[in-house]
């Protein structure tokens, strides 16, 4: 018996033991995966996107830990983000809006930026969607006008070694309106890409179009 079970070690259990080792910190400072549970990020990130996050876009910190070993950039406007909640400490991603100094400011759903508007053009094939420009930054963005919402917010102040997020959808997106700027000690890496889709309400089908899309 224990001749059957040193064998069992040494051909499953030990292998198994010294791969976990090794993904295990891997993930926790390199690169890991995250599943979108909700449609805050649309039209941009859809729920069932399993997107990839890099970890050491921004930084290189102790495995397991908030600690930076190194630092060689900071989030910047227009980045997509994965965070831990100032609320509840559970995972997010949302896009980074305001950096360290910046003056944010919502007027009835238009974004302002140190003062200067974001202009928006209609979307062609949904009437919801559009595109926001500001300061520099170009991406898509979503409305529910018919929903209730925080539409006007601010003006406030972004601190410094902090970040003001919002989510794409910008009606249906639990953000920095809400809980206020993000800690960068808070940020775990940068969402760069959709490394598999799977649409949730069609029993799990592949989204194959949208394996291995940049994130923009």
């Amino acid at each position: 018996m224990r001749k059957k079970l040193l064998e069992f070690w040494r051909a499953w259990v030990k292998p198994l033991v010294i791969a976990l080792a090794i993904l295990a910190p891997l993930r926790s400072v390199v690169a890991d995966w995250n599943d979108v549970p909700s449609g805050s990020m649309r039209p941009t990130i859809l729920v069932g996107d399993r997107i990839w996050i890099n970890k050491l876009a921004y930084d290189l910190k102790v495995p397991f830990s908030t600690i930076r070993l190194s630092t060689w950039s900071d989030p910047q406007r227009g980045d997509i983000v994965v965070f831990r909640s100032p609320a509840d400490g559970k995972r997010l991603v949302k896009r980074v809006v305001g950096i360290p100094g910046d003056t944010i400011e919502l007027r009835s759903d238009r974004l302002f930026i140190n003062g200067v508007p974001a202009t928006y053009e209609r979307g062609s094939t949904d009437d919801d969607v559009f595109t926001e420009n500001a300061a520099g930054n170009s991406h898509p963005v979503l409305f529910n006008f018919a929903k209730p919402a925080l539409r006007s917010f601010g003006p406030v102040v972004v601190p410094v070694d902090h970040y003001f997020v919002m989510g794409d959808n910008r009606d249906e997106s639990f953000d920095s309106r809400y809980f206020g700027c993000v800690s960068r000690n808070a940020i775990i890496g940068q969402a760069t890409t959709v490394a598999m889709s799977f649409d949730r309400e069609h029993y799990w089908r592949p989204r194959f179009d949208r394996f291995l899309q940049d994130l923009l």
